[in-house]
């Protein structure tokens, strides 16, 4: 009884992980050259995502801080100099101001004048649209990973199939058990297309979201300093000030009695 026993325990016991002849090493192994050169382009696309991803992640926190330091204190200098001196050497918000600020002195030296107004609205909509443009850089590289990661991935499955069927031909057994693993392990190249894909296509809307935030606001502040040029500094945004506490309501005097 005792080795019928010790023959069961056996079988149930898990193979080591070491022993596990349908992993992925070994259906690149499987694969051969193809396999392996779909496995590097998927995982160098993926590398590159996240790369991008935290980068942009990166600008993207910097301009809404600099936002901040605007909407603080920016708008309570006596001019527009004064005021991007506040800001950093390398802020965008500081870019815009100069830029306007330069717009202004070359108006003064056309010799075939244009009106200012549209002068410097076309200055600041330059201005603003190369900001856009560094924060839209490599967000197409995202886009493009998500639409075509489960293609390659999808490329390496094919001809994994492809190479199972001519060997499962080549010893002539279709049974389940011969089918199952070359045919799994060439199914492994889509699933990693979908693990490249997926986060790159999230990657990309959430980015994209954020960018149109901060563009509304660029474009916000870009409007205040036109406005603020245009009147010769009487034209500047409502700065929210603190609500004063409620005074408490004085009681009415009491109406004299009649005597």
């Amino acid at each position: 009884m005792a080795a019928p026993t010790l023959l069961l325990a056996a079988a149930a016991a898990p193979a080591p992980a070491g022993d596990n002849p349908y992993g992925l090493l070994q259906a690149l192994q499987e694969g051969g050259l193809i396999s392996w050169t779909v496995f590097i382009i998927l995982v160098a696309m993926s590398i590159f995502s996240f790369y991008i991803l935290f980068t942009k992640l990166l600008q993207q926190q910097k301009i809404m801080s600099q936002a901040n330091k605007v909407r603080a204190s920016f708008w309570n200098s006596s001019n527009l100099r004064e005021a991007a001196n506040k800001l950093e050497q390398r802020s965008a918000y500081r870019a815009i101001v100069e830029d306007a600020l330069i717009a202004q002195d070359q108006h003064s030296k056309l010799t075939d004048p244009i009106d200012q107004h549209d002068w410097m609205a076309n200055s600041l909509t330059r201005s603003q649209g190369a900001i856009t443009n560094r924060l839209g850089e490599g967000l197409a590289f995202l886009a493009t990973v998500g639409s075509t990661a489960p293609f390659i991935g999808l490329f390496g499955t094919v001809i994994g199939i492809y190479r199972a069927l001519i060997k499962i031909g080549a010893s002539g057994q279709a049974s389940i058990s011969t089918v199952a693993g070359p045919v799994g392990e060439a199914l492994i190249m889509t699933a990693l297309g979908l693990v490249v894909a997926v986060p790159a296509v999230l990657a990309y809307n959430w980015l994209i979201r954020r960018n149109k935030s901060i563009s509304e606001d660029l474009a916000a502040f870009t409007n205040d300093v036109h406005g603020y040029i245009m009147s010769n500094g009487a034209v500047k945004p409502v700065l929210a000030t603190p609500k004063q506490p409620a005074q408490a309501a004085k009681p009415a005097p009491a109406a004299p009695t009649a005597r």
